[in-house]
């Protein structure tokens, strides 16, 4: 059951001019499911992408990679679900390529321009006949109001659909910004199956956006962990088609910040959205750590905490054993770490300081605390003046059930 996810209603979720988005059914892994999903962009549109790190990168992840790198402007990305087309050497790469060409030619456009996806089972191999079959079906379905059912056509074991849309004002243009994700296991994004597509009408220079969607990645997507698994498809690709009144050309323009920052918002509810819809999760978890001396340190005792198995069973059954942060922060690597410096907080509870529990500290406390389906957890290093915040859920009895019946 996902954590208080909200699905925007489908008139408020605004088209974004210049992407039209088609949707087929392949029935890849069940007879009429929709399983294809094509976006096809205008001209003149620049694209940019942040892929997985996982060195089994699955085949469309490297074909995506190469043709981000050709010099050749993106124009449309074709996306499958039921299979990762990962884990399946030569074969896969030519399967991947397939879907590129079969796109290419149903919308005149050179190989290089599709960027293709997939997501589902790995090591098997990807139907790829079934899947050129129904790129006709999602070309002849290309519109701009189809988001809200693209939003359902890339779910895999997703509950529920992950939709953001806003129309912020910027130095007074109206910009558009629309995205979907998917995900709700083997989450642990390292760029960043989870899969990410956000757009805009606004106008970004190549250079800008590049980094832009590093930088975007870096607080979003690359901020939540579900279970650990850094999966061998995650991708998360933003688009900016330049319809819109807003133009940013370089590093330079006095818009852009306003502009990063709107796009940031997008994309890190995106990103909390796969969290709350994490397999079988009942609570979502924010660990913010403070006063560390340096980024890494801080990811380093965030993910310590979020992705302890100990900690994250505690949560589901609101049991404050809170001495299982305790230990997780002590394991993070952190060698000359002083634990007389550290502070711990459940929300607006003191748990722990100066190397021990809290004299102010009473279970009652922490026990109202871990009821809430929305908990802070606040640890203070004592060491620097940076902070990190990381998401993420509790494990439950589902969470098992899901993953091993996957296949079944």
């Amino acid at each position: 059951m996902a954590v208080n996810l909200h699905i925007p209603a489908r008139n408020d979720v605004h088209p974004v001019k210049g992407v039209r988005i088609g949707i087929a059914s392949a029935g890849i892994k069940k007879p009429g499911n929709k399983d294809v999903t094509l976006f096809a962009l205008d001209e003149g549109s620049t694209v940019a992408g942040v892929l997985t790190k996982n060195r089994f990168r699955a085949a469309p992840v490297q074909v995506c990679q190469a043709n981000l790198s050709s010099g050749q402007a993106t124009r449309a990305l074709i996306v499958n679900t039921g299979n990762a087309n990962a884990g399946t050497g030569e074969p896969g790469l030519q399967a991947a390529h397939r879907m590129c060409t079969a796109t290419a030619n149903a919308l005149g456009l050179d190989d290089t321009a599709v960027l293709p996806f997939s997501t589902g089972v790995i090591l098997e191999p990807l139907p790829i006949g079934k899947i050129e079959s129904a790129i006709p079906e999602a070309v002849a379905a290309l519109s701009e109001d189809n988001w809200f059912d693209a939003a359902y056509s890339i779910m895999t074991t997703d509950t529920l659909p992950k939709i953001h849309s806003s129309r912020p004002v910027i130095a007074g243009h109206v910009v558009t910004i629309t995205g979907i994700s998917k995900g709700a296991g083997m989450i642990r994004p390292n760029m960043a199956t989870m899969l990410g597509y956000l757009a805009t009408d606004a106008y970004i220079a190549q250079p800008v956006l590049d980094r832009l969607v590093q930088s975007i990645a870096d607080r979003s997507f690359n901020r939540i962990t579900v279970d650990g698994d850094t999966s061998t498809n995650d991708s998360f690709i933003l688009m900016a088609t330049g319809a819109g009144s807003l133009r940013i050309e370089s590093e330079q323009d006095p818009e852009l910040p306003a502009l990063e920052a709107a796009l940031k918002q997008a994309a890190l509810e995106l990103a909390t959205k796969i969290v709350r819809d994490g397999e079988g999760a009942t609570k979502l978890m924010t660990i913010q750590v403070e006063q560390a001396e340096t980024v890494d340190e801080a990811l380093k005792v965030a993910y310590a905490v979020a992705h302890s198995p100990l900690v994250k069973t505690a949560f589901f059954a609101s049991d404050p054993n809170l001495g299982r942060i305790l230990a997780a922060i002590g394991y993070a690597g952190i060698e000359d770490l002083d634990v007389s410096g550290v502070t711990l907080w459940l929300g607006d509870v003191m748990v722990a300081q100066s190397g021990g529990r809290s004299p102010t500290y009473v279970e009652e406390d922490g026990q109202r605390v871990m009821q809430e389906s929305e908990i802070l957890v606040r640890i203070a290093l004592n060491r620097g003046n940076v902070t990190e915040t990381v998401y993420t859920c509790d494990f439950s009895h589902e969470y098992v059930s899901i993953n091993a019946d996957y296949r079944s």
